[in-house]
């Protein structure tokens, strides 16, 4: 199964996107915290160059705080400092709103040194698709103007939005690598909805999915847990591979339909029903 997704609006939108890049001042770079790795966008390095950026790792409510502790301890070690929030909720949301005006205050100092006056500084929100970008602004800003839903390509245009007299927003649609060479971090993209569900077969990612969980029990020091899976569908999943996982789960609960169950499986795990579950950890 090879996974690849980029349509015709995303491409658009990142020329529109690489267009408006040289008035801003700060980027927002997001990811979902279940695969902050996988969220990584190869280019935001190069976008960014020397402007001042922000890492928010949104969707923390989907991780447990053990899982989050690591990822916090990882980033610090690489001289990052990771900004976990619950857009959805407005869970740590200011602190990122501080952040920014932290980098507007430097700006406008470098401003009036060279007899410039102040201006509200230039943030854009840059990321995969479904890791929460519209959702942060909405909370920023107080009030929903960028549309937000839980599906990839939900936001198809730019738009610049005054946060407050301080900030200035670009909401930009997710943007993804043109080619996804690491076909493990594509089936991660799939699993949590961070990419088109055209570009994937949904029983194949259901299986990847407790084929991934089921590993990550015995890898992880006890940090992910698969039992989720056997609680909810009552079958233990530890002593088949995902695909007959799948199959066993079909017959016990949905009469046999396995594309029914596949879609059930892959739902209970983006709307949390697995329990707070986390599909990568730092590398050693």
């Amino acid at each position: 199964m090879k996974i690849q997704w980029y349509p015709g609006h995303i491409a658009k939108a990142e020329r529109k996107l690489k267009e408006q890049l040289k008035r801003v001042d700060v980027v927002l770079e997001v990811r979902d915290a279940r695969i902050p790795l996988a969220t990584h966008h190869p280019q935001v390095p190069m976008w960014v160059g020397e402007k001042a950026r922000v890492l928010v790792i949104n969707r923390m409510d989907m991780i447990s705080p053990r899982v989050r502790k690591v990822w916090e301890e990882w980033f610090e070690a690489q001289g990052e400092v990771p900004y976990f929030t619950n857009a959805q909720h407005g869970q740590s949301v200011e602190a990122v709103a501080m952040a920014a005006r932290d980098a507007g205050v430097k700006l406008n100092q470098r401003r009036r040194d060279r007899g410039m006056l102040p201006r509200p500084v230039r943030a854009v929100a840059i990321g995969f698709p479904n890791v929460g970008k519209s959702a942060l602004i909405n909370r920023l800003l107080g009030r929903r103007v960028a549309d937000s839903a839980r599906r990839a390509g939900v936001t198809r245009s730019l738009q610049w939005i005054r946060i407050s007299e301080e900030i200035e927003l670009l909401d930009a649609p997710g943007v993804i690598p043109t080619r996804i060479e690491n076909q493990e971090d594509a089936e991660k993209l799939a699993i949590c909805e961070d990419i088109g569900e055209a570009a994937y077969d949904n029983q194949g990612i259901a299986a990847a999915m407790v084929d991934l969980l089921t590993y990550l029990e015995t890898t992880s020091d006890g940090l992910i847990s698969a039992s989720g899976l056997k609680s909810r569908y009552e079958l233990d999943a530890t002593s088949i591979n995902g695909e007959s996982y799948l199959h066993e789960v079909a017959k016990l609960r949905y009469q046999g339909d396995v594309e029914r169950t596949a879609r059930k499986m892959l739902n209970d795990f983006r709307t949390g029903l697995l329990g707070p579950l986390a599909l990568e950890l730092p590398p050693n």
